[in-house]
């Protein structure tokens, strides 16, 4: 497994190096000495996969408020996602900063972001599924989102979505203090 750092401390993009030969390939998607050689949470609490029929279907961007804050390592299993993070952790050097990543089925690279971030992803193709890997259980009273277009964080999207719930929709304009 080859780890490449982005622009957000404890962001990772993770390519695996798969064994192929005429049945296909297979790849490790998690190892726990590799990620803890990495400082990366190794603590898998529960797994989750989003299966989304629509391109263009939004999901997020959420994430849970302290001490449920969750780590999460995405991949995608099928389609294509272009996949937003925001940095929420006050004392970051990127407090407030967010970067982008695209993961396509065809290619064996994960996303892992740290507890503390907001993530949400846009599919780019019909019949996505995504699977993640999260260090903390759902916390109903935690769990909360940041709108997809609000202007405190100016995101670039690919494209306008399409397919949205009312909740991610509707979050109230984000206020830093929350965070604090």
């Amino acid at each position: 497994m080859k780890f490449y750092k982005k622009d957000i401390p404890g962001v990772f993009l993770i390519e695996a190096q798969p064994l192929k030969d005429d049945r296909g390939m297979f790849f490790r998607h998690f190892c726990k000495k590799e990620f803890e050689k990495n400082d990366l949470e190794t603590n898998i609490l529960q797994t989750n996969v989003s299966k989304n029929t629509a391109a263009y279907t939004l999901r997020g961007l959420h994430y849970q408020h302290k001490p449920y804050q969750e780590a999460k390592t995405m991949f995608c299993i099928s389609g294509a996602f272009y996949d937003i993070i925001v940095d929420l952790r006050p004392g970051s050097a990127t407090f407030l900063k967010w970067i982008s990543v695209e993961l396509h089925e065809d290619e064996p690279v994960s996303l892992h972001l740290p507890g503390g971030c907001a993530n949400g992803y846009l599919t780019l193709k019909d019949n996505t599924s995504i699977l993640y890997y999260m260090s903390e259980f759902y916390v109903p009273d935690a769990y909360t989102g940041i709108r997809y277009n609000d202007p405190l964080f100016k995101f670039r999207w690919p494209s306008e979505p399409r397919v949205i719930s009312e909740k991610d929709r509707t979050y109230p304009d984000f206020d830093p203090k929350s965070v604090q």
